[in-house]
């Protein structure tokens, strides 16, 4: 996410394949299959919305550790929970599928799907959407990446759709969960604006799960790191390590400047 913009041409010129082992990526990548990108209208990268899909911005004043910990869906780490609850999570996917597909930020789409039985869905110039569906379970997607091209025997469940009965798709609250738009902001903006991202959440997170800020700090926090970050010269990966200390730095001031205000 932070070295696409190195990483994915040296691959291109070394015509080395990449192959997405994250769900959502692996859905994008199935459901293009050969594709040509000119045919692909808009992707739609689904979010189960955390655990405070329908919370109250009142609320989400008081959040717990525990509460950010417990996902509806998945049975994660710690870390990839809590940018799952602040929807974080889905904002570094925007960017991954961004350098990944070579597809321009306007037309990758986050919906809300709180099954998470559908992990993406590419929708292409003549209308037609094809969708990657499949019970939440990562071994899937590593599965058939390390398979690729062939498709292997799974020991897993296999989705039921009459039991899961019903499917949900709303927008994501982007008022409520601002760090979507500052992941967006940032995967526009290039340079070492994703690193800087990446690596102040990282330090905001650690801070909630150590109970030393609110839930709501952690924007608050990447976004006062972001607004300080002044990028300068070309993009390498010697200006990508100094932006991740430097944005970590950045983010405990911060995280000061809040414990003592608050």
């Amino acid at each position: 996410m932070c070295t696409g913009e190195l990483i994915m041409p040296l691959a291109a010129r070394n015509r080395v394949e990449s192959r997405p082992v994250d769900s959502e990526h692996s859905a994008i990548w199935q459901a293009m299959g050969s594709t040509p990108r000119y045919e692909v209208s808009r992707v739609f990268v689904t979010a189960s919305g955390g655990p405070f899909r329908t919370t109250t911005w009142e609320d989400l004043h008081n959040v717990t550790v525990q509460q950010a910990l417990a996902h509806p869906t998945w049975s994660m780490g710690g870390k990839i929970t809590i940018d799952s609850a602040t929807l974080m999570n889905k904002g570094l996917e925007v960017i991954e599928a961004h350098w990944l597909f070579d597809l321009p930020y306007e037309v990758i789409e986050v919906v809300v799907h709180p099954e998470s039985i559908i992990h993406s869905v590419v929708e292409f110039i003549d209308g037609s959407q094809i969708a990657q569906l499949g019970l939440p379970d990562m071994r899937l997607p590593i599965q058939y990446a390390l398979g690729y091209p062939e498709r292997l025997p799974s020991s897993g469940r296999a989705l039921n759709l009459t039991r899961v009965g019903t499917l949900h798709f709303e927008p994501p609250d982007e008022v409520r969960f601002p760090l979507l738009r500052m992941a967006r902001e940032a995967g526009s903006a290039g340079s070492t604006y994703p690193t800087v991202l990446s690596a102040s959440d990282e330090v905001a997170v650690g801070a909630f799960l150590n109970h030393e800020v609110r839930f709501l700090d952690i924007p608050r926090i990447v976004q006062r790191v972001i607004d300080r970050h002044n990028p300068t010269g070309a993009l390498s990966l010697e200006a990508i390590l100094y932006a991740d200390d430097w944005a970590r730095s950045a983010a405990h001031d911060a995280i000061g400047e809040l414990r003592r205000t608050s």
